[in-house]
């Protein structure tokens, strides 16, 4: 049993030089030796399907919501599409919400977003916020981070070059394990 502090992560593009992916790749950089983070791959889950619930969901969704059942806390890295989230992310949550148990009841959870416009992907921000509060998890509340200008910040290679962001990043993975261990002390206890 490892004693690190396991974080799963969704990045809500499919882009190949998805700059949300990219900053889900810095997090894993900035966590801590006792934190490890999985980018999760959610583009090959088929659209959702109410008469494949539960057991009968593609296995794909359900090894999803073994990784998720398993994670200590969850990390979103989100664009933004049309003032709200997108499609693939909205499309790994409906999947996982279905399933029995709960694969993100009472999970911490923290969010970060990029987008090229100048509010950062703030409205998918609380909008994600929205739908994941009837599924019972706890974010983060600070730091916000919404990296705006995001072609500004990242390289042509898809490294993050701004300083501040990346800090606000580490501050944010920092804050989610923080908030993991206030969830479950006994298990903090441990580490």
């Amino acid at each position: 049993m490892s004693n690190k502090t396991r974080i799963v992560a969704f990045s809500g593009s499919l882009r190949k030089d998805s700059y949300n992916t990219a900053a889900v790749r810095v997090a894993m950089e900035m966590a801590p030796a006792d934190c490890e983070i999985e980018l999760l791959d959610i583009g090959t889950l088929p659209l959702y399907n109410q008469e494949l619930d539960g057991d009968k969901a593609p296995r794909e969704v359900l090894q999803l919501a073994e990784k998720v059942m398993a994670a200590d806390a969850i990390l979103f890295s989100t664009p933004e599409y049309n003032y709200s989230v997108p499609g693939v992310l909205k499309n790994a949550i409906d999947w996982l919400s279905r399933q029995k148990p709960q694969p993100f009841a009472g999970k911490p959870a923290a969010i970060m977003s990029s987008s090229m416009s100048a509010f950062g992907g703030a409205r998918a921000q609380y909008h994600l916020r929205q739908i994941m509060i009837y599924l019972d998890v706890h974010f983060v509340n600070k730091p916000e981070v919404m990296i705006a200008r995001a072609h500004e910040k990242f390289d042509s290679q898809g490294q993050l070059a701004d300083a501040t962001t990346r800090d606000f990043i580490g501050q944010l993975v920092t804050a989610l394990i923080a908030l993991h261990h206030q969830l479950s002390p006994s298990e903090a206890a441990k580490k």
